[in-house]
């Protein structure tokens, strides 16, 4: 019996170390962009994606730690969050921009919400292919579904009118970053 409470409590404390990583990333994420802009060089898409890199660093490292040591499976999928990161950032400028007349509130919460399902779904799509992902759809449901929700903080942040520090960000990191370690951690 004792040790199953000491591995209910490793699981915990494991789970909170990640959602730290979660916040700590979530708080580099948007002011790694203000480093980003002083660089000389490539512009749009490339740039959007160094944003992701500290989110793509604990996405490495958790992959890495459930996937057996196959650095590469780390790397693709380092890769896959920049993507969605940027594939995100569009979607929700999009779905922003073409809600013409409806309330701003409304118009951020859709977005958030389009943006955090849209950069989600990427990530699980592509890590689901990867060696330590699982292959059935359900499994990634509850990240998808935390994801999603936790966008629509992108209103609550635009309400705060927060430019260098973000709710949303460490919010949605840290819960992307529990989920997925719960989803890898039962592969």
């Amino acid at each position: 019996m004792t040790q199953a409470i000491t591995s209910t409590d490793t699981s915990r404390n494991d789970l909170l170390m990640i959602a730290a990583g979660g916040v700590i990333t979530g708080i580099l994420t948007p002011l790694s962009s203000l480093l980003i802009d002083r660089i000389a060089g490539p512009s749009g898409q490339f740039r959007i994606s160094l944003v992701a890199v500290p989110f793509a660093v604990l996405v490495f490292i958790l992959v890495g730690r459930f996937s057996r040591n196959r650095w590469w499976a780390a790397l693709v999928a380092a890769v896959v969050t920049m993507v969605a990161f940027v594939c995100a950032v569009h979607a929700a400028i999009l779905v922003e921009g073409n809600t013409g007349d409806a309330p701003r509130v409304m118009r951020y919460l859709l977005a958030g919400l389009t943006g955090g399902l849209v950069g989600t779904a990427l990530m699980a799509f592509g890590i689901a292919l990867l060696p330590a992902g699982p292959r059935k759809v359900t499994a990634w449901w509850p990240m998808l579904i935390t994801g999603a929700l936790a966008g629509t903080l992108l209103a609550l942040d635009d309400a705060l009118g927060l430019d260098q520090v973000s709710f949303l960000y460490p919010v949605w990191q840290a819960a992307v970053a529990v989920r997925l370690a719960m989803i890898l951690r039962q592969s």
